[in-house]
């Protein structure tokens, strides 16, 4: 009896010393499983941290890439041009009944580009048409494109203007006042040229046409006369049409030069706008 109450106490001992070694190794068992989720889990939340800062990184340059995009556009094509296009993709082409246009020729080009080097002769026109951009930005005129060293610009595009070609001549004359400035100080740079002003007023189409390289453009009668203009005017003038002088008559002192032929046109008026400090200044 002895011995049977001896190893039935063993036996009881050693049921529960397997029990306890059963549940250290069931909760070794737990431990390893809560380390293996809880690492899984962690590489888990740093995939989605890296995936969603590669996201966030890939957004910020797509969009610094579009602001980047629209902000070239917005300067090659007016406001309104460039949200149209981004909206729809295409520019309807818009008829204006009231605009003044203005051309810029700089005199004796062909022999200054003959005796600089293309560096600086790229040089000396940025540097005038630089400043161009300010003068017609300032009078609130949309600068249409620059041809070699021909400058064109507009006022009344694209949105109507009521003082168009009073605004115009203004930017002529502060243009001239420029270029005259231009020429007695030493810039540093390697022509100073004169310049002949053009400038006509009268209806014309404006718009973007092309599917590359977009570009915002004027086309018609108008804008081939305020080119004659420029081509019949002298160095240092601004040379204006009859319906521009009607319109501006009032405003500046003008000399007529009678009419004038014209390539394509015959005999056509034109006036001299007088080169008045006191316009200038106003």
């Amino acid at each position: 009896m002895a011995n049977l109450r001896t190893n039935f106490e063993i036996s009881q001992k050693q049921t529960e010393v397997d029990l306890l070694n059963q549940q250290k190794r069931n909760q070794q068992i737990l431990v390893i499983g809560v380390l293996v989720a809880l690492f899984l889990l962690m590489l888990l939340a740093f995939g989605l941290y890296r995936r969603n800062n590669f996201i966030r990184r890939t957004n910020l340059i797509i969009e610094k890439e579009k602001n980047r995009s629209e902000h070239l556009l917005r300067n090659i094509l007016p406001e309104e041009t460039a949200q149209e296009l981004m909206k729809t993709g295409k520019v309807q082409a818009k008829r204006f009944d009231e605009v003044s246009v203005l051309f810029t020729d700089f005199e004796g080009f062909t022999q200054y580009s003959e005796s600089l080097s293309p560096e600086e002769l790229v040089k000396s026109v940025d540097f005038y048409f630089s400043e161009f951009d300010k003068i017609i930005e300032k009078h609130g005129l949309e600068k249409i494109k620059t041809i070699g060293d021909s400058y064109m610009c507009a006022a009344g595009v694209p949105f109507p203007m009521k003082d168009h070609a009073i605004n115009m001549i203004y930017a002529a004359l502060e243009i001239l006042e420029f270029v005259e400035e231009a020429k007695k100080n030493t810039l540093g740079i390697g022509a100073h040229f004169e310049i002949r002003i053009g400038i006509n007023s009268g209806p014309l189409i404006a718009g973007v046409v092309g599917s590359k390289k977009f570009a915002y453009d004027i086309w018609g009668d108008s804008v081939n006369m305020a080119s004659r203009m420029e081509s019949c005017s002298e160095g240092g003038k601004i040379n204006i049409s009859e319906h521009t002088f009607q319109l501006v008559k009032g405003h500046f002192s003008c000399k007529e030069r009678g009419e004038i032929e014209v390539k394509n046109k015959g005999l056509v008026p034109m006036y001299f706008v007088e080169n008045n400090k006191d316009f200038v200044s106003n």
